[in-house]
């Protein structure tokens, strides 16, 4: 049993992403590709019967067949919207911290709790491996709870077969870093990984 965890968020903690920003800048894109406005392909999606990809498995075809019938999107332009969201959704590797804690990986347990959607684990385990340094990880479609909410670390921590005070936890939204406090759960609020290294260096002392 490992005496201290690392339980940390992927986007934009682990992968360089701007998860504000990317619902916009995806309609920015595609709306135009599709004879349409930007404020006509949010709102076309926003009153869309889309199943709950974020709590729920098994629903990725379902939620894009929609997705590809409010939008009046072809097979052809509904695949390569799809390929786009997925390389947005998954960005960039954040080499420098995950290589700083793969170094860690010996002396305290390193686990992940992320929002995500209906496919995420296959598209990030193709491009970056997480399994091969996280164990577990936990993500919201699979475990039926979204952070801040309190199951959802309860999952997590039950998982690590940890004590609240054993675990620090490390995201980049306030109200997420909130409510692991919440449970008793030390937490970072990530905003550039000098400050995060810092902090997991104070935790391990």
């Amino acid at each position: 049993m490992t005496d201290r965890w690392l339980l940390l968020d992927i986007g934009g903690v682990l992968e360089l992403v701007d998860d504000r920003g990317r619902p916009g800048t995806f309609a920015a894109r595609w709306a135009p590709v599709l004879g349409m406005t930007e404020g006509e392909f949010t709102e076309r999606l926003a009153v869309a019967d889309l199943p709950d990809a974020t709590r729920r498995t098994g629903v990725a075809e379902l939620y894009w067949s929609r997705v590809g019938q409010a939008l009046g999107a072809s097979p052809d332009q509904l695949a390569s919207m799809r390929a786009d969201f997925w390389d947005d959704y998954c960005g960039v590797l954040n080499q420098e911290l995950v290589a700083s804690l793969a170094r860690l990986r010996a002396t305290v347990g390193l686990a992940v709790l992320s929002n995500s959607g209906d496919g995420a684990r296959e598209e990030e385990e193709r491009r970056y491996r997480f399994s091969e340094l996280f164990d577990p990880i936990c993500y919201s479609h699979e475990i039926g709870a979204t952070k801040p909410g309190r199951a959802a670390f309860e999952v997590a921590l039950d998982r690590m077969d940890a004590a609240p005070g054993s675990v620090l936890f490390i995201d980049d939204v306030p109200q997420n870093v909130e409510g692991a406090r919440a449970v008793g759960i030390r937490s970072h609020l990530h905003s550039d990984n000098a400050t995060t290294l810092e902090a997991i260096g104070r935790f391990l002392q």
